[in-house]
């Protein structure tokens, strides 16, 4: 480990180790058969998915240091997608906040992805997939610089 983090400080292309635990996706969806769907999809691809029926709840419930994504629907009562956006990049900017929607809002500047309805679930794997593997903890891998490792210990 300690060879890896000098070739790091020295700008050297290491392979980053692996996340320690599974990823975790937090869903929001008020629709009940699609947030069921999106939910078993997810975990049938291998991901931990907790899931919610409301964005209040979600945002209660959300923890940078379990969720690594939030995936949302946009159109819920009380708060929307977009607006709990806001609120989770306002709490961890580094969190990607998937949207699949069937209306996507017009602002789109706390979203890192809106993918529209009726798009087949693999799309969303896919895209869920590339927004993972971008995340800053692998810098080197991923074009970024080690100052934006998180918890690096550098």
């Amino acid at each position: 480990m300690d060879e890896e983090r000098l070739k790091l400080k020295a700008g050297l292309a290491v392979k980053c180790p692996p996340p320690a635990r599974m990823t975790t996706i937090l869903l929001v969806d008020d629709s009940r058969d699609t947030r069921l769907m999106t939910k078993w999809f997810l975990d049938y691809v291998g991901y931990i998915v907790h899931a919610f029926s409301s964005a209040d709840d979600a945002v209660a419930q959300f923890d940078p240091k379990i969720h690594d994504l939030v995936l949302t629907d946009n159109s819920m009562p009380r708060m929307t997608g977009a607006e709990m956006a806001h609120i989770i990049k306002m709490r961890s900017p580094a969190t990607p906040v998937v949207m699949y929607t069937g209306r996507a809002p017009s602002d789109r500047s706390c979203l890192d992805a809106v993918i529209e309805r009726p798009t087949p679930l693999p799309v969303l794997k896919e895209t869920i997939d590339k927004l993972l593997a971008a995340r800053p903890w692998c810098p080197v891998e991923n074009g970024g610089s080690p100052s934006n490792q998180r918890d690096s210990g550098l």
